[in-house]
């Protein structure tokens, strides 16, 4: 297992919303599970980001935390995604995680898909 400190960042309304969902699931005092974040290909832009909730990690993940969020993704979708913060929106623009990405060179209307 590597463990790589702040690849990810997590902002502190993401951090609120993701022990929101992980106890509306049912396991949010389970330990063994984590946020999953990876880049898939697909969208409009090219790649798309995925989040989600495991519990089984791989011998290639990229394991870190920030702000008391543990966030485990695969070697590839780390490349990436260094740098790179998720965020939680609940304003009028529309309610949801995205990611702040340095990294994306393009992003699309959306803001679920970017290139690099």
């Amino acid at each position: 297992m590597v463990t790589i400190d702040n690849a990810i960042s997590i902002s502190d309304k993401a951090k609120v919303q993701v022990h929101k969902l992980m106890r509306d699931a049912g396991f949010g005092d389970d330990p063994s599970y984590f946020l999953r974040v990876s880049v898939v290909s697909g969208g409009c832009s090219g790649l798309s980001y995925k989040i989600d909730f495991d519990n089984e990690q791989k011998p290639t993940d990229q394991v870190f935390e920030d702000n008391g969020i543990k966030v485990v993704t695969d070697l590839k979708s780390f490349l990436y995604l260094v740098n790179t913060t998720l965020e939680f929106s609940d304003g009028l623009n529309g309610k949801g995680f995205y990611f702040n990405n340095p990294n994306a060179s393009r992003t699309c209307g959306c803001g679920e898909s970017f290139a690099v």
